[in-house]
């Protein structure tokens, strides 16, 4: 297990790097297994990435991964099932968003590195621009992933302006839908935000025990709850009824464990959609995708240890400032708020804790 004191500065950022470092890790190097292609019924529309002056090609250039070898205690999952509903898989979920594929690219890097059996693990991703699976299979020749298009006009109408623009984009909201788009016979997976990397093994998050709940994360009942949702919303007790009963609690949902045939058979992505609709008539928040989930979940949630989402340092929506991390150990750095650390690491401005998002950078040529 991995722990890491609260701490401030270059020279502790660096000192915690050499703790979190991919190459000093006690898992053994592994091998992860190539996809299976994708279904017909999940193909992407039928454009190509241009090879043209200013194409994403030209603006995303990755290095190839190493290839993780195996340790001999990982098994292969039942011979008798094949591709994405092998029951021995780890699915994780995660957004290909043209603004934040450097920061996916990373993720994805970072759970390789540090899963002692990473050729269990199946990456679900999904996308609404572009046809990104060549440039994923490039970098990552013997992943196992699927695409998944996600139409933003399933979304459109019900999103509503936010304190960030980058909040408003409807691949912020695919999360909601993942029990629609992806496969029946997956009835679990971690979904993962893409401004974050994991510096341990994914599986032990897999295994989070969800009870009756249907998600699971980590909650931080210390946060002002009322500050999600306007005066409104709490004068109204149309509105605020809605916890009564419930002890509700701030959680992050860019770290979540999600029971999948719970969410299908109480049919939560209509409950989402229906706080998303109230939202466009009476502006009861002010924050992109998270409210809905609060509204639904809150009070209802799994807790898992804060060591899987050390949250916020992207820091605050509005300067951007740098934070230090949570005291505690730490499985999981998240860059949430609205610094990037590719954008402050190529700006020559970065936060202490950058230096430990960059050793999962894979953008760019070879030095």
């Amino acid at each position: 297990m991995l722990w890491v004191i609260r701490f401030s500065g270059f020279f502790s950022a660096a000192m915690v790097m050499i703790v979190l470092s991919p190459s000093l890790q006690s898992f053994p190097p592994a091998e992860a297994i190539r996809s299976s292609r994708l279904d017909s019924y999940l193909r992407l529309p039928s454009f190509q990435v241009s090879t043209s002056p200013g194409s994403l090609d030209d603006r995303f250039t990755f290095r190839k991964a190493s290839e993780f070898r195996n340790v001999d205690e990982c098994g292969f999952g039942d011979p008798q099932t094949t591709g994405v509903c092998d029951p021995s898989l780890v699915h994780v979920a995660i957004t290909l968003d043209v603004q934040y594929l450097r920061g996916s690219i990373a993720a994805v890097h970072s759970i390789l590195q540090h899963s002692l059996c990473p050729e269990n693990i199946f990456f679900h991703f999904l996308v609404s621009e572009a046809d990104l699976e060549t440039l994923v299979r490039s970098t990552f020749p013997q992943l196992k992933f699927k695409v998944y298009f996600f139409d933003p006009e399933i979304v459109r109408n019900l999103i509503s302006s936010s304190v960030r623009q980058a909040l408003e984009e409807p691949l912020n909201y695919a999360r909601n839908y993942l029990a629609d788009l992806l496969e029946p016979c997956v009835r679990r997976v971690i979904y993962l935000d893409s401004d974050l990397v994991v510096v341990d093994d994914i599986s032990k998050l897999w295994s989070t025990n969800l009870g009756s709940r249907t998600i699971g994360a980590p909650e931080y009942c210390h946060a002002n709850f009322t500050k999600y949702f306007t005066t409104s919303f709490w004068s109204d007790d149309r509105f605020s009824g809605t916890f009564r009963g419930r002890k509700p609690c701030y959680f992050n949902t860019g770290v979540m464990v999600i029971d999948l045939g719970k969410w299908r058979r109480v049919g939560f992505t209509k409950r989402i959609e229906r706080w998303m609709e109230i939202q466009k008539s009476d502006r009861i928040y002010k924050l992109g995708s998270l409210p809905p989930f609060l509204l639904v979940f809150a009070g209802r949630v799994a807790p898992i240890g804060h060591r899987w989402n050390q949250h916020g340092l992207g820091g605050d929506n509005v300067r951007g400032s740098c934070r230090d991390l949570h005291s505690g150990p730490v499985s999981l750095l998240h860059w949430s708020g609205s610094g990037k650390p590719w954008l402050r690491l190529d700006s020559k401005k970065p936060c202490p804790l950058d230096a430990l998002w960059a050793p999962y950078d894979l953008y760019g040529h070879p030095h």
